[in-house]
C-alpha cells in the first residue's frame, strides 16, 4: 500500500503540512517495499485546481491513501472518484515522521 503525508519540506523531520493541494511535498511511504521518497508538487502555486492536479499526481503515483490536514471539495469529489483514501489530521505541531509513525 502506497501512502502520501502532505509535507512543508523534503525530508521526514520537516512539518507535517495540513494543505493537500499547496503543500510543497508529497511524502510517499511505500509499505511494501519500505521505501519512503518525496515527490515535490509542482502544482502548489497554481492559481486554480491545485488541489485538482493534486489528486491527479496522487493517481499517477499509484497512491492508496493520503493524510493531510483539508481537501478542498474538487479535491476530495476526484480522490472519491479514484478510490483514494483520505485521512484528516488536525493536530498542530506534527513532522512527517511523527504522522508516519502514527500510520504503524
Amino acid at each position: 500500500m502506497k501512502r502520501v503525508v502532505t509535507s512543508t519540506g523534503n525530508t521526514v523531520s520537516a512539518d507535517f503540512d495540513k494543505r493537500f493541494g499547496r503543500c510543497a511535498w508529497f511524502c510517499v511511504v511505500d509499505k511494501a517495499a519500505g521505501t519512503v521518497e518525496f515527490v515535490e508538487n509542482v502544482n502548489k502555486d497554481d492559481n486554480n485546481a491545485a488541489g485538482t492536479k493534486a489528486s491527479e499526481t496522487m493517481a499517477k503515483l499509484g497512491i492508496n491513501r493520503v493524510i493531510s490536514g483539508n481537501f478542498g471539495p474538487k479535491a476530495k469529489d476526484l480522490l472519491d472518484e479514484l478510490n483514494i483514501q483520505m485521512v484528516m489530521l488536525q493536530e498542530d505541531g506534527l513532522s512527517v515522521q511523527d504522522v508516519i509513525d502514527k500510520m504503524k
